[in-house]
């Protein structure tokens, strides 16, 4: 694990106030992307005009969770946001955890039926006071089938002028076959607006990475022109592969005391990525590993006797 001391080693050898390429979907370092900039239209969209089912699929890494936060993070004053962040429920528990969503208090003494009334009164209150309420649900492909059934069921709360519940689904494309599946025909026709997030192309993956190094606080270019086409090739265009092979080019140019990510580095931080272009597996992973560590601590010791030790 690298010390903290490591950490802001390698901060100050690239002039960096934070590391550009954590794997937590911090909105600060949302890059408007046009596949994102799109998806956020499509949604903002259907939600203001009142359409009850939205969906966005996308492979993994291609930054679901980052749109979604977005979208919360920028919802109007007069949208109710309920946010599920772990789908895999039953249909009670699904009524339930949508219930504390919206400042229900959970009790043994209320059975289904009465849950349910509950949830439509409110609505129906919320819908009164000129509220938008909006459900979303991240991870979508896992929510079990009768849970997908219970969750259109809960779309069925209506006045006669408009929906009382609108529903956003993040999910994978396993998602998108589920829901081509004659089962599910009634919640297929019901979703309105849907958005599939593609990867990036080579100029996207440069456009995205400047513009996080230049977040984190620093403008030259630190990766060279072969190491932003090489994490193109090995990424696929997956924002989340683009942010692994990033930070390790990052991490090994640090350890050998360059200020600039070059295409070497790069081979090497595909070799230890799962799940990228490179079959290459002339270099164990686990040695990768080692040899990051020796280039960090070799890095480190350089810094000390330069006097920058903090």
């Amino acid at each position: 694990m690298v010390s903290k001391e490591l950490t802001m080693l390698y901060l100050r050898h690239f002039g960096l106030q934070q590391t550009p390429f954590s794997l937590t979907p911090n909105t600060a370092f949302y890059v408007d992307l046009p596949q994102h900039h799109e998806a956020l239209e499509v949604l903002t969209t259907a939600l203001n005009v009142g359409e009850g089912f939205i969906k966005v699929t996308g492979e993994v890494g291609t930054g679901k969770t980052m749109l979604c936060r977005k979208l919360m993070n920028e919802a109007p004053d007069d949208w109710v946001i309920a946010y599920i962040p772990d789908p895999y429920l039953s249909p009670v528990e699904l009524r339930w955890a949508f219930a504390t969503e919206l400042g229900l208090k959970q009790s043994d003494t209320i059975d289904n039926q009465q849950l349910v009334q509950l949830l439509q009164h409110c609505l129906v209150a919320l819908a009164a006071e000129g509220k938008r309420v909006v459900l979303i649900i991240d991870e979508a492909q896992a929510l079990p089938d009768d849970t997908l059934e219970a969750l259109r069921l809960l779309t069925n709360l209506e006045t006669e002028q408009r929906k009382l519940l609108q529903v956003v689904l993040f999910g994978q494309p396993e998602l998108d076959k589920r829901l081509a599946s004659y089962k599910f025909r009634q919640l297929r026709q019901r979703v309105s607006f849907s958005y599939f997030l593609r990867g990036m192309s080579y100029y996207e993956v440069q456009a995205y990475i400047s513009a996080r190094v230049d977040i984190a606080g620093v403008r030259q270019p630190l990766f060279s022109p072969g190491a932003l086409k090489a994490i193109w090739k090995y990424s696929r265009g997956i924002p989340r592969l683009v942010n692994v092979l990033s930070h390790k080019g990052l991490m090994l140019a640090f350890g050998e005391n360059k200020l600039q990510v070059d295409t070497r580095h790069l081979r090497y931080a595909a070799k230890d990525t799962e799940d990228v272009r490179y079959h290459n597996a002339s270099l164990n992973p686990v040695w990768l590993g080692v040899l990051v560590s020796l280039l960090m601590i070799a890095a480190a010791a350089a810094w000390h006797f330069r006097g920058l030790w903090l």
